[in-house]
Protein backbone atom coordinates (compact mmCIF):
# COMPACT_ATOMS: atom_id res chain seq x y z
CA UNK A 1 0.00 0.00 0.00
CA UNK A 2 1.61 3.35 -0.91
CA UNK A 3 2.32 5.93 1.73
CA UNK A 4 0.00 8.92 2.14
CA UNK A 5 1.79 12.02 0.80
CA UNK A 6 -0.09 15.29 1.07
CA UNK A 7 1.84 18.20 -0.34
CA UNK A 8 5.28 17.91 1.28
CA UNK A 9 7.58 20.90 0.89
CA UNK A 10 10.78 19.15 -0.14
CA UNK A 11 14.21 20.00 1.20
CA UNK A 12 15.79 21.79 -1.73
CA UNK A 13 16.04 25.08 0.14
CA UNK A 14 18.09 23.50 2.92
CA UNK A 15 20.84 22.83 0.39
CA UNK A 16 21.07 26.42 -0.79
CA UNK A 17 24.09 28.47 0.07
CA UNK A 18 23.05 31.43 2.14
CA UNK A 19 24.19 34.59 0.36
CA UNK A 20 25.26 37.63 2.30
CA UNK A 21 23.75 40.95 1.31
CA UNK A 22 27.17 42.25 0.30
CA UNK A 23 27.44 39.55 -2.39
CA UNK A 24 24.46 40.87 -4.33
CA UNK A 25 25.41 43.24 -7.19
CA UNK A 26 23.48 46.51 -7.46
CA UNK A 27 23.67 47.14 -11.18
CA UNK A 28 20.56 48.68 -12.71
CA UNK A 29 21.00 46.58 -15.87
CA UNK A 30 18.78 43.52 -16.21
CA UNK A 31 20.71 40.79 -14.34
CA UNK A 32 20.93 37.16 -15.42
CA UNK A 33 18.48 34.66 -13.92
CA UNK A 34 20.93 33.35 -11.30
CA UNK A 35 21.62 36.87 -10.06
CA UNK A 36 17.92 37.70 -9.99
CA UNK A 37 17.29 34.62 -7.83
CA UNK A 38 20.16 35.56 -5.54
CA UNK A 39 18.82 39.07 -5.19
CA UNK A 40 15.39 37.70 -4.28
CA UNK A 41 16.96 35.52 -1.60
CA UNK A 42 18.80 38.55 -0.26
CA UNK A 43 15.55 40.50 0.01
CA UNK A 44 13.89 37.61 1.86
CA UNK A 45 16.87 37.22 4.22
CA UNK A 46 16.95 40.95 4.96
CA UNK A 47 13.19 41.01 5.52
CA UNK A 48 13.34 38.05 7.90
CA UNK A 49 16.01 39.76 9.98
CA UNK A 50 14.08 43.03 10.00
CA UNK A 51 10.72 41.47 10.85
CA UNK A 52 12.19 39.52 13.75
CA UNK A 53 14.13 42.46 15.18
CA UNK A 54 11.83 45.41 14.42
CA UNK A 55 8.43 43.73 14.07
CA UNK A 56 6.20 43.80 11.03
CA UNK A 57 4.84 47.26 11.73
CA UNK A 58 8.30 48.65 12.40
CA UNK A 59 9.76 47.40 9.13
CA UNK A 60 9.47 49.39 5.91
CA UNK A 61 10.07 48.27 2.37
CA UNK A 62 12.51 51.17 1.97
CA UNK A 63 14.68 49.94 4.84
CA UNK A 64 14.84 46.45 3.35
CA UNK A 65 15.77 47.84 -0.04
CA UNK A 66 18.49 49.95 1.56
CA UNK A 67 19.99 46.91 3.32
CA UNK A 68 20.24 44.91 0.12
CA UNK A 69 21.23 47.86 -2.07
CA UNK A 70 20.06 48.90 -5.48
CA UNK A 71 16.83 50.49 -6.59
CA UNK A 72 13.61 50.27 -4.57
CA UNK A 73 11.92 49.48 -7.87
CA UNK A 74 13.72 46.13 -7.90
CA UNK A 75 12.24 45.16 -4.54
CA UNK A 76 8.74 46.17 -5.64
CA UNK A 77 9.21 44.12 -8.81
CA UNK A 78 9.73 40.99 -6.73
CA UNK A 79 7.23 41.83 -3.98
CA UNK A 80 4.39 44.28 -4.78
CA UNK A 81 3.57 44.71 -1.08
CA UNK A 82 5.07 44.15 2.35
CA UNK A 83 2.56 41.38 2.94
CA UNK A 84 3.83 39.60 -0.18
CA UNK A 85 7.34 39.87 1.21
CA UNK A 86 6.20 38.50 4.56
CA UNK A 87 4.57 35.57 2.76
CA UNK A 88 7.89 34.85 1.06
CA UNK A 89 9.64 34.87 4.45
CA UNK A 90 7.06 32.41 5.81
CA UNK A 91 7.38 30.13 2.77
CA UNK A 92 11.16 30.15 3.05
CA UNK A 93 11.11 29.22 6.75
CA UNK A 94 8.47 26.53 6.28
CA UNK A 95 10.51 25.02 3.45
CA UNK A 96 13.70 25.07 5.53
CA UNK A 97 12.29 23.87 8.84
CA UNK A 98 8.87 22.34 8.15
CA UNK A 99 9.69 18.73 9.01
CA UNK A 100 6.08 18.04 9.94
CA UNK A 101 5.09 18.72 6.32
CA UNK A 102 7.52 16.11 5.00
CA UNK A 103 6.34 13.13 7.06
CA UNK A 104 5.24 10.27 4.83
CA UNK A 105 2.62 8.20 6.60
CA UNK A 106 2.49 4.48 5.86
CA UNK A 107 -1.06 3.16 6.48
CA UNK A 108 0.37 -0.33 7.10
CA UNK A 109 2.85 0.78 9.77
CA UNK A 110 2.26 0.45 13.50
CA UNK A 111 -0.03 3.28 14.56
CA UNK A 112 2.05 4.17 17.62
CA UNK A 113 5.22 4.39 15.51
CA UNK A 114 3.47 6.68 13.02
CA UNK A 115 2.20 8.96 15.77
CA UNK A 116 5.65 9.13 17.35
CA UNK A 117 7.12 10.04 13.96
CA UNK A 118 4.61 12.86 13.53
CA UNK A 119 5.06 14.08 17.09
CA UNK A 120 8.82 14.14 16.67
CA UNK A 121 8.56 16.08 13.41
CA UNK A 122 6.18 18.59 14.99
CA UNK A 123 8.32 19.22 18.06
CA UNK A 124 11.56 19.49 16.08
CA UNK A 125 9.89 21.94 13.70
CA UNK A 126 8.37 24.26 16.27
CA UNK A 127 11.36 24.16 18.63
CA UNK A 128 13.72 25.38 15.88
CA UNK A 129 14.57 28.98 16.74
CA UNK A 130 13.43 30.56 13.45
CA UNK A 131 9.98 28.97 13.82
CA UNK A 132 9.80 30.07 17.47
CA UNK A 133 10.64 33.60 16.31
CA UNK A 134 8.02 33.43 13.55
CA UNK A 135 5.31 32.27 15.97
CA UNK A 136 6.19 35.06 18.39
CA UNK A 137 6.10 37.63 15.58
CA UNK A 138 2.67 36.53 14.36
CA UNK A 139 1.18 36.44 17.86
CA UNK A 140 2.69 39.81 18.74
CA UNK A 141 1.37 41.47 15.59
CA UNK A 142 -1.99 39.63 15.40
CA UNK A 143 -3.93 42.50 16.97
CA UNK A 144 -2.77 45.09 14.42
CA UNK A 145 -2.18 42.79 11.45
CA UNK A 146 -4.52 39.79 11.74
CA UNK A 147 -3.86 38.87 8.13
CA UNK A 148 -0.30 37.87 9.09
CA UNK A 149 -1.49 35.19 11.50
CA UNK A 150 -3.94 33.88 8.90
CA UNK A 151 -1.26 33.81 6.24
CA UNK A 152 1.19 31.95 8.49
CA UNK A 153 -1.44 29.48 9.65
CA UNK A 154 -2.52 28.62 6.12
CA UNK A 155 1.04 28.14 4.88
CA UNK A 156 2.28 26.09 7.84
CA UNK A 157 0.21 24.74 10.76
CA UNK A 158 -2.99 24.19 8.76
CA UNK A 159 -1.14 22.03 6.23
CA UNK A 160 0.41 19.91 8.97
CA UNK A 161 -2.97 19.43 10.66
CA UNK A 162 -4.54 18.40 7.36
CA UNK A 163 -1.87 15.73 6.85
CA UNK A 164 -2.36 14.33 10.34
CA UNK A 165 -6.16 14.45 10.00
CA UNK A 166 -6.04 12.48 6.74
CA UNK A 167 -3.78 9.86 8.32
CA UNK A 168 -6.03 9.46 11.34
CA UNK A 169 -9.10 9.17 9.11
CA UNK A 170 -7.37 6.37 7.19
CA UNK A 171 -6.40 4.63 10.44
CA UNK A 172 -10.01 4.82 11.64
CA UNK A 173 -11.26 3.38 8.36
CA UNK A 174 -8.81 0.48 8.72
CA UNK A 175 -9.88 -0.20 12.30
CA UNK A 176 -6.54 0.83 13.80
CA UNK A 177 -8.21 3.64 15.76
CA UNK A 178 -11.65 3.91 17.28
CA UNK A 179 -14.17 5.38 14.84
CA UNK A 180 -14.90 9.03 15.41
CA UNK A 181 -14.16 12.52 14.21
CA UNK A 182 -10.65 12.59 12.68
CA UNK A 183 -10.42 16.37 13.14
CA UNK A 184 -11.19 16.13 16.87
CA UNK A 185 -8.73 13.26 17.27
CA UNK A 186 -5.91 15.05 15.46
CA UNK A 187 -6.48 18.25 17.44
CA UNK A 188 -6.33 16.34 20.71
CA UNK A 189 -2.96 14.85 19.75
CA UNK A 190 -1.48 18.15 18.57
CA UNK A 191 -2.95 19.92 21.59
CA UNK A 192 -1.13 17.64 24.01
CA UNK A 193 2.17 18.37 22.31
CA UNK A 194 1.51 22.09 22.00
CA UNK A 195 0.55 22.49 25.66
CA UNK A 196 3.86 21.10 26.86
CA UNK A 197 7.35 22.34 26.10
CA UNK A 198 6.29 24.24 22.97
CA UNK A 199 4.15 26.68 24.91
CA UNK A 200 6.86 27.12 27.55
CA UNK A 201 9.49 27.74 24.86
CA UNK A 202 7.31 30.29 23.08
CA UNK A 203 6.85 32.20 26.34
CA UNK A 204 10.58 32.16 27.00
CA UNK A 205 10.16 30.08 30.16
CA UNK A 206 12.57 27.41 28.92
CA UNK A 207 15.15 26.93 26.21
CA UNK A 208 14.83 24.15 23.65
CA UNK A 209 14.34 20.85 25.53
CA UNK A 210 16.86 18.06 25.13
CA UNK A 211 16.26 15.21 22.68
CA UNK A 212 15.58 12.89 25.62
CA UNK A 213 12.97 15.29 27.01
CA UNK A 214 11.34 15.57 23.58
CA UNK A 215 11.13 11.79 23.27
CA UNK A 216 9.60 11.52 26.73
CA UNK A 217 7.00 14.14 25.84
CA UNK A 218 6.14 12.35 22.60
CA UNK A 219 5.78 9.02 24.38
CA UNK A 220 3.40 10.50 26.94
CA UNK A 221 1.25 12.13 24.23
CA UNK A 222 1.08 8.96 22.12
CA UNK A 223 0.19 6.82 25.13
CA UNK A 224 -2.59 9.17 26.22
CA UNK A 225 -3.92 9.48 22.68
CA UNK A 226 -4.10 5.72 22.16
CA UNK A 227 -5.87 5.19 25.47
CA UNK A 228 -8.55 7.56 24.21
CA UNK A 229 -8.66 6.57 20.53
CA UNK A 230 -7.11 3.14 20.33
CA UNK A 231 -9.22 0.47 18.65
Amino acid sequence: MPSIILGGTGATCARRKRLSIEMIPSSTATPPARTRDARREAFVAAARQAFFSEGYGGTSMSSISAKVGGSKTTLWTYFPSKQDLFAAVVDDLVERYGRALEVQFDPDADIADSLRMMGRALLLTVHSQPIIDLNRLCVGEAGRFPELARLFHERGPARGKARLRAFIAEAMARGKLRAGDPAAASLSFVGMLWAGSIQSHLLGLIERPSDAEIEQEIGAAVGTFLRAWGA
